[in-house]
């Protein structure tokens, strides 16, 4: 395979200083305070709360979802029109569990199957805010949970490639987008590390679980221009969001964005 050449850029905040030292260990406490009580929102409903709850009937979900990213994802700073109907026309609570719509669109993560979580719906904006998606786009995705990033990322660009490890997932993903319409979203189970080679190179990847390190095959299945969005960092703690991106030339940037907590990365 080629070799991928990948080269780290400062962002305005991360230029060296005077007392460099101090100025890394504020950043550090920022990262920790971001992850708690950003990126990953308030702690989702446990499941014995969650079933001794009375069913709503009542819940007007359009509203809500409405609402969600008017005051979740807008209002943080999401500006991408595209996006903002995307996650407008999603009907996130039909990805998740029944015993949690009732939360489908509160500011946070979910349990699906298999300890696994749907990510916060501001993290799914973000995510795919910054991976800047055209409508002749074909993405590829690596962990597709429940299909809602899928589903999103679906509204935006022509063809979404969804590879989840969990055989179980896959299939229930799968099922559901199919009943639920999503006609250009192709999923299999399979080892997200190695991607979808047959189908590359991608206009665009989305990883929606913490990485080691960037995979390097998912960097070589990406266009020139092409951007990939991971988290990496340490699975047990948090992660920080990096766009990882594929210049003219072949070189590679990576750039971090804001720390993030999703579930590890898993192999076969």
């Amino acid at each position: 395979s080629a070799e991928v050449h990948l080269r780290r850029v400062s962002s305005p905040d991360t230029i060296p200083r005077p007392n460099a030292d101090l100025h890394r260990s504020r950043r550090l406490l920022l990262a920790v305070i971001i992850a708690l009580n950003v990126s990953c929102g308030p702690p989702p409903p446990d499941q014995a709360t969650a079933s001794a709850l009375p069913p709503r009937q009542d819940i007007d979900f359009d509203q809500a979802r409405r609402q969600m990213v008017e005051e979740q994802i807008e209002a943080r700073g999401v500006a991408d029109s595209r996006v903002l109907e995307a996650m407008s026309r999603v009907p996130r609570h039909e990805y998740v569990p029944a015993r949690y719509r009732a939360f489908a669109y509160n500011d946070t993560p979910l349990p699906i199957e298999f300890e696994q979580t749907i990510s916060q719906p501001y993290i799914v904006a973000l995510m795919t805010e910054l991976l800047q998606p055209e409508p002749d786009d074909r993405v590829l995705e690596i962990g597709t949970g429940s299909g809602y990033q899928a589903a999103v990322a679906a509204e935006l660009v022509s063809e979404v490639y969804s590879i989840e490890i969990i055989p179980e997932l896959a299939r229930s993903a799968a099922d559901r987008l199919e009943r639920l319409g999503v006609s250009n979203v192709f999923v299999r189970a399979g080892d997200g590390y190695l991607g979808w080679p047959e189908q590359g190179p991608f206009d665009g990847i989305l990883v929606t679980a913490g990485a080691e390190h960037v995979p390097e095959p998912l960097v070589e299945q990406l266009k020139p221009g092409a951007r990939m969005i991971i988290p990496v960092g340490d699975s047990l703690s948090f992660q920080i969001l990096r766009v990882v991106e594929k210049l003219p030339g072949g070189e590679v940037e990576i750039r971090d964005n804001i720390a993030v907590r999703f579930v590890p990365f898993r192999r076969n």
